[in-house]
Parts: structure tokens; C-alpha cells; sequence
């Protein structure tokens, strides 16, 4: 490890501290034996190795960085899972391990327990869910230590990736070599890695991107530009270098070339980032650096969107204990390196390091820019003022995060992927191993020139409501005929959608209990992971109390198809949007998979419009599907178009629907066979949020 110092950039800091380990000319080849081999020192791959060792089992924890735990440690303390009570086993043992450290006053050095003003400390409540990174890595090293005797942590380790990395015999591991040259014998394998880099070189199915549609009857995969409006531009912003001049070239983080097609799939993943540790406090706070090599021409667009008249400050601090942030991306540009996150999960380690530069050099030269530069609005320069580095965070990478947030990489092809139909109730598994309990959730993928020439992100998609869902323990192994000996908790078998809601943290350290419970079966029992007996897994699940039935309500998310309706139907996926438009399922009883709604701001102008071409020609009923709320606008603009003629009428969302509570009429129409009816909704003079289901034509006697 390399301890900072001033004289050295941040870059180079990190990169130091995250070299490779030393070549076999420095070090003499070794070989080191254990009952069970988990690559990735992940919070899936901790729980891996400390539920084999607590059933009497050697462990070898082989991690390629310096630091244990994965996101956990490495910055993302604001625990993301939905439903905790899906949480249990090791897992929860975490999370009461921190509430307990927390339950100790001198643990508050910079705020009183009860000054905290954050999230995840609930009074009455056994588990805590918020922490500084420190503390996260204390709490793994405690737990390590209960079985010091059984488990041999190995940190600076990088898997040889190369054919010379791995011993396969009569389709199972033997064995797996270091850069070092030492080779780490096993009788089963764990792949516990974000990247999946193990299950690749031991030849087992994966998939790097997203998924059509159609190929597992989804709605959310695949390219997404409809319900790409979150984390959006919220003004126009051209994208080329001088202005109006698509000659001229784009600017830096604009990729040339359209999105691709709506649903079809791509080989792209979710956009990275650092899960920044920052306080407010003076005497902790570190001041946001200058990267070496900086130009402020690199973040022209950003400073064109506060141009363009977006002030939003493009950061979401979640507060810590002690005056420390958990820092994510937000907004239209943001800490999310959009499009760099593409060839990571391939890559080899040279390549891996000059991403995690590029990474790095970004987010550094982002945040001096958003502190310093003359055109950032002055309330958002403020901001990044008042805010700065924890000093006693990350001591020996500079106060920087050692790991870049890999959202997704490979993802194992096993016997059952999961599914959006998984997320949303809708598919049967009697293996479970686990729950999920988060939205459906991914990140925009890349950034483009959309059709009016204006820069668009793509792939952001955010779909709740829906209940904690099984998953099953053939979703953590190889499919039959492939890898007989390797248990794979992180870098799991699902789609990318179902993969963006099953990717959080604490689900991780629950796969990785249940695939340290598989192996220890096998290892008992001299079995092919795909010959655990399922009840003699369960028994043990349900012995160490992990929760892999959902006992509370269950809701399932899947609305009503619009081909089952009467008339003819367009939802609110497939209507025109201006402006702003938010897609919910917060509401029961909706069209589709969804509703949208604007943001209730005045100031934007909004508006959905609806295309419903007639069947036949005569006479139809116009109507609006809502959900009604309190915080609904009581007067929303709602106007029905056929040719130049337009009528206007004000709709009540407060109240329910009048036809079957889901369509209420907003008016008629004579049409004439392939003729058009325009219905638009609009925020303009609303007051409180305009929401829109879907619009269809009925025909009337």
C-alpha cells in the first residue's frame, strides 16, 4: 500500500494503490489449499467465505484489490434494498453489527446520535443502514476475525486471466493462479466478483448487455429511450462543438450514431461512478483538487446545460453518520461517466486501470469545475464549496474511493435467468435462495444527438411498487453441463433489467450466505453444485434465518394489457412527450406497466400527447385513464384534436375515473376510417401533479 502525500496526483495515487500484485520474478510460485476458493472479497464473497468456515470449512478469500468488502466499504453506505425485512442471515448480522457500533456514543465524533439527521436509523428498529465507510470495513474485518482459524484473507491478487489461469479437469476447477504466481487449490470455487471474471475463464454462458424484449417476454429491457426521464436533460443542449455545426464534431461525452432501436438489444451496460464519501465540516473537509491535465473544455456540455437554464445542483448526497455523505449521481450530467462503463467487463487489467483512470480524471476535473468555473450557477458553485473530501476516508488512496462503482458487468446465462416476470410476481420458483426487494433499476447507458439535434441520455429506467421476489438457487449456480464445482452470488443469471433490481448490496451478502451454504454441501457430500439437494439446502436456509419466502403483502407489478380493454388504446409508453414526464406505478390499478406524471413545476411546460387512429369510420367516445390522488391537480388541461378543430375541457384527477374507475370521458369525436384523434394532456395552469394513464376511442351506439 502507498500512503499519500501531497506531492502526488490523485490519479497516480490510486493507480499505485491498485497495481497489480508483484510478477512471479519477484515472488517464487506457491500453492495454497483450502475446502473452499472464493475469488472477490465482495460482501457477497465475505458472506460466501463466513458461512462455509462456520460449518467447519478451510477458506481462501483471494481478492484482487487492497480492500475487502466491495461497494460496501468502498463508499455506498446508503444501504438501497426497498423492503429490509427481506434481509436475513449474515446479512442482517451486518447491519445490526453497525447499528450496535452506532449505539455507542463515541462513535459520534463530528454530530451527536441525536443531532443525525440522515436515514437508516430508525429508533426501536434491530438494524442500522447507513454508515461511513470506515465502519463498514471494520464490521467486515470483525466478523472475518470469528473465523480467523478457518478463513485466509489474500488482498493484491489479481486473477491470471490468461489460459495459464485456470486448472480445469472433467468439467471442474482444480485450481486458479495469481498474478503472483501462486496457485489457490479448491473443492469448490466462488466467483463472487462484480466483473464475473472467474466464471468467464472457467468457460461457463454469460451475457454482457441488455436483452431485447421480446427474447423473455420483457417491457424494460433493451434500448430505452421512452422511459429514459429520469436523471434527463431538462432544456435543449446542442451537442456539437460550435454550436448548430454537426461538422464540427461532439462535444466530449456525446457518442456519434443513434441509441438503437426501442427494446432491441446492445452489448451496453449501466454508466459508472465513484459513491463519493464528502462532509461539511471544516476540519475534516478536504478541498476538491485540480486534476493534472485539466480543461475545462471537457465539461463544455455541463457547463452549456446551466446555459440552457437547468440550475439543479447534478449530485445526491445521502448524509452519514457524522457529517459524511454517501454521494451518488444525478440529473442530466452528472458523477455517472456515461458510455465509459462499455468495454470494462471485458477488459483486461491494463485496460481496467486506464478506465479507472479515465474514470477518475473525469469525476476529479467534474467536481473542481462544478466548485470554480464562472459559468456554474452561483448557488450550485456554493454547494460544491461548502462540501469537500473526508479527510479520514479512504487515508491511503487520497481520500479518494479505491473502486469504481461497477453497476454491471458479465452476467452468468444459468439454468433459470431472471426475469422482469421474476420482479413482477409473475413466474414460479421453488428454489429460492434469496429475495430481491428493489425497483427495477439501471442507470443510462449512453448519451446521443437526438432528432431536433439536442443531447439525450438513454437506458435510464425506474420502475417500483412491486413486492420482495424469490430468487432461485439455480440463478447462482452454472447451468448443467457446464461448471460442476463453482458457485457464482454476484454476477448472477438474470437479464439486465431484473439484474438492476436484484444488484444491491445487501442481496449480494444474502446469495452469498445461501452459495456458502451450497458449498458446503457439496463439500460434504462430494456433489456437483448442480446436485445439492434443494431440501437439504432449505433446511439450513431456514436454520440461519435468511428470509427466502416473502410472508408480508405481496403486489404484484403487471397492469392491465391494453388489448384487453374495450376501444381502441394508447398507454402512456407509447404517447408523445414534451417536457418532463415522470413513469410511476405508486397507484394500483393502471394501464400497461404504468402511469406518467410531470414534475408539478410551474415553470416547465409539459404535455402528453396521445395518437389514436380510428378503426372505422363513426362515432366514438374520447377518455383519459388516471389514478386519482390528493396531490393531484383538480384542473387539468385535457384537450381532444381532430384536424384543425380542438376542444378543451378540465379534468378533476383528484377524483376516481368514471367509467370501471380507470377512464373517465373528456369527449367525442366523428372519425372517419384511419383518421386521427390527438388527445394531450397539460400541465398549464394545473395545480398539483398532471398524471396520464392512457387515452382510447370507444365506439358509441
Amino acid at each position: 500500500m502507498i500512503a499519500s502525500g501531497p506531492a502526488l496526483p490523485s490519479t497516480l495515487l490510486l493507480l499505485a494503490a491498485l497495481a497489480s500484485a508483484p510478477s512471479t520474478a519477484q515472488e517464487p510460485a506457491a500453492t495454497r489449499r483450502a475446502d473452499l476458493v472464493v475469488y472477490g472479497a465482495t460482501s457477497g464473497g465475505i458472506t460466501t467465505a463466513l458461512a462455509a468456515a462456520l460449518h467447519g470449512h478451510s477458506v481462501l478469500l483471494v481478492e484482487p484489490t487492497p480492500r475487502i468488502g466491495g461497494m460496501t466499504t468502498c463508499g455506498l453506505g446508503a444501504t438501497d434494498i426497498g423492503n429490509k425485512a427481506a434481509i436475513g442471515g449474515i446479512s442482517r448480522e451486518f447491519y445490526q453489527r453497525i447499528r450496535a457500533h452506532y449505539a455507542d456514543p463515541a462513535s459520534w465524533t463530528q454530530e451527536r446520535a441525536e443531532e443525525f439527521q440522515g436515514r437508516g436509523h430508525r429508533p426501536g428498529e434491530d438494524a442500522a443502514w447507513t454508515f461511513e465507510p470506515s465502519v463498514a470495513l471494520a464490521v467486515f474485518e470483525d466478523l472475518l476475525a470469528t473465523q480467523a482459524a478457518r478463513i485466509t484473507v489474500v488482498t493484491d491478487e489479481r486473477l491470471d486471466r490468461s489460459g495459464a489461469g485456470i486448472e480445469f479437469e472433467a468439467g471442474r476447477i482444480v485450481a486458479i493462479r495469481g498474478l503472483s504466481g501462486t496457485r489457490y487449490v479448491g473443492r469448490v470455487f466462488t466467483d463472487a466478483t462484480y466483473e464475473g471474471d472467474l466464471l468467464a475463464l472457467a468457460g461457463v454462458s454469460y451475457r454482457v448487455g441488455r436483452e431485447a424484449n421480446a427474447e423473455y417476454g420483457e417491457t424494460l429491457n433493451g434500448v430505452q429511450t421512452r422511459n429514459a426521464v429520469y436523471h434527463q436533460f431538462s432544456h435543449p443542449v446542442d451537442p456539437y462543438v460550435v454550436p448548430g455545426d454537426p461538422t464540427s464534431g461532439l462535444l466530449k461525452g456525446v457518442h456519434a450514431n443513434g441509441p438503437g432501436s426501442e427494446g432491441h438489444a446492445d452489448t451496453h451496460v449501466q454508466a459508472y461512478c465513484f459513491r463519493l464519501c464528502t462532509t461539511d465540516r471544516a476540519n475534516n473537509r478536504r478541498p476538491w483538487p485540480q486534476p493534472a491535465g485539466y480543461d475545462a473544455a471537457d465539461y463544455e456540455l455541463l457547463l452549456r446545460n446551466f446555459d440552457a437554464g437547468d440550475r439543479r445542483v447534478p449530485w445526491h448526497p445521502v448524509w452519514m453518520p457524522n457529517r459524511k455523505t454517501d454521494t451518488n449521481n444525478n440529473f442530466a450530467i452528472s458523477t455517472d461517466v456515461i458510455g465509459l462503463s462499455r468495454r470494462w467487463p471485458e477488459a483486461d487489467w491494463e485496460e481496467r486501470d486506464a478506465l479507472f483512470a479515465a474514470h477518475l480524471a473525469y469525476t476529479q476535473g467534474l467536481l473542481w469545475t462544478l466548485a470554480n468555473h464562472e459559468r456554474v450557477p452561483e448557488k450550485v458553485r456554493a454547494e460544491y464549496q461548502r462540501l469537500g473530501l473526508a479527510r479520514d476516508e479512504f487515508v491511503e488512496t487520497g481520500n479518494w474511493p479505491p473502486q469504481v462503482y461497477v453497476r454491471e458487468g458479465r452476467r452468468m446465462v444459468g439454468e433459470v435467468v431472471i426475469s422482469e416476470r421474476h420482479c413482477r410476481g409473475l413466474a414460479t420458483v421453488d428454489d429460492p435462495v434469496g429475495l430481491g426487494a428493489y425497483g427495477m433499476d439501471s442507470h443510462n447507458v449512453q448519451r446521443y444527438v437526438d432528432a431536433d439535434g439536442h443531447a439525450r441520455n438513454e437506458g435510464d429506467v425506474q420502475v417500483h411498487g412491486f413486492s420482495p421476489y424469490a430468487i432461485p438457487y439455480r440463478s447462482i449456480r452454472p447451468a448443467r453441463g457446464e461448471c460442476t464445482n463453482l458457485l457464482v452470488p454476484v454476477a448472477i443469471s438474470a437479464t439486465h433489467i431484473a439484474f438492476g433490481s436484484a444488484r444491491m448490496e445487501p442481496v449480494f451478502m444474502v446469495l452469498g450466505h445461501s452459495a456458502g451454504l451450497a458449498a458446503h454441501l457439496a463439500i460434504e457430500r462430494d456433489l456437483a453444485v448442480q446436485d445439492v439437494p434443494y431440501p437439504a439446502l432449505r433446511a439450513l436456509l431456514d436454520a440461519e434465518q435468511q428470509v427466502v419466502v416473502w410472508q408480508g403483502e405481496v403486489k404484484k407489478l403487471a397492469g392491465l394489457d391494453p388489448k384487453d380493454l374495450a376501444g381502441v388504446v394508447v398507454d402512456d409508453h407509447d404517447a408523445e412527450a414534451v417536457g418532463t414526464w415522470v413513469r410511476s406505478s405508486s397507484v394500483d390499478g393502471f394501464v400497461g406497466m404504468g402511469y406518467a406524471h410531470d414534475n408539478d413545476d410551474p415553470n416547465e411546460v409539459s404535455a402528453l400527447r396521445f395518437r389514436i387512429t380510428a378503426p372505422e369510420t363513426g362515432r366514438y367516445r374520447v377518455e383519459l385513464a388516471w389514478q386519482a390522488h390528493a396531490n393531484r391537480s383538480a384542473r387539468t388541461p385535457v384537450a381532444v384534436r381532430v384536424g384543425p378543430r380542438e376542444t378543451l375541457r378540465l379534468v378533476d384527477q383528484r377524483s376516481a375515473p368514471t367509467t370501471d374507475g380507470l377512464f373517465g370521458p373528456v369527449g367525442e369525436a366523428t372519425l372517419s376510417k384511419g383518421a386521427q384523434v390527438v388527445v394531450e394532456v397539460r400541465n398549464a395552469g394545473a395545480e398539483g401533479f398532471v398524471v396520464a394513464d392512457a387515452a382510447r376511442i370507444v365506439p358509441i351506439d
